[in-house]
């Protein structure tokens, strides 16, 4: 399926940017989930589920505290969803970015913006994530592929497959079944800690960019990577952290 480089890249070890990013999407969907509903976490299931999502990659306990804080006081301030799709300057390569945005006017223009620096083009809606996968994934330190298997079994999670590689494991669900998954692997490792916890679209099929092209989807990922609507960017170029 391609994937493999989805546990090398889980892998590696954040830079502080990349931590900063994660805290800041952890706290917009916190915030938003809190909007949403109760503020209480366990009045609430779809925040609650956010902040063990949040836990899970590390975001720090005051991060999580200051998104509900803000949205307990912001009452004006109202977010929606939005998905994005595109292509690369060549050799089929592909993306998706998710956004939470205040202001839909001002995303599409910042991503525009981030596109045309990259002489990508955006798509319209359903023109590449036909070919992805919406999976939940787990990544973890862990090498027993029989066991994770027979946990999963005995719990009713819809497994979709198991990939090992370096020692690193890749769980891959029904998205609906994520947290579930995670009960039954803190039940089989009650001390693992996961690298990778969240909903993704998977590409079912990678390509390899060279030379110009490489480094302008890489450009293009750099540029989405600093608009702060964005909080998800999937695509499906497998060498570009090479």
């Amino acid at each position: 399926m391609g994937r493999h480089f989805e546990v090398r890249a889980a892998a590696m070890q954040k830079t502080a940017n990349q931590k900063a990013k994660v805290y800041s999407r952890y706290s917009k969907e916190i915030l938003v989930a809190a909007k949403n509903g109760d503020p209480n976490p366990d009045m609430n299931q779809t925040l609650k589920k956010a902040i063990e999502r949040a836990k899970a990659n590390n975001v720090p306990a005051d991060v999580i505290k200051r998104a509900i804080d803000k949205a307990k006081s912001s009452a004006d301030e109202n977010f929606s969803s939005a998905r994005y799709e595109g292509f690369g300057s060549g050799g089929g390569s592909t993306i998706i970015i998710d956004c939470l945005t205040d202001n839909a006017n001002r995303t599409i223009a910042n991503l525009r913006a981030c596109f045309n620096k990259s002489h990508a083009k955006l798509g319209v809606g359903g023109s590449v994530s036909f070919g992805y996968e919406h999976l939940g994934v787990i990544v973890i330190e862990y090498a027993d592929e029989e066991a994770m298997m027979d946990a999963m079994i005995e719990h009713d999670i819809d497994l979709n497959d198991i990939e090992i590689e370096d020692g690193y494991m890749t769980i891959t669900v029904d998205p609906n079944q994520l947290d579930d998954a995670k009960t039954v692997v803190e039940e089989l490792i009650p001390d693992v800690k996961f690298l990778v916890l969240e909903d993704k679209m998977v590409p079912n099929e990678t390509v390899e960019l060279e030379g110009e092209d490489k480094d302008l989807f890489k450009r293009l990922v750099t540029l989405l990577d600093d608009v702060d609507d964005v909080q998800n960017v999937y695509h499906n170029v497998s060498n570009l952290d090479d």
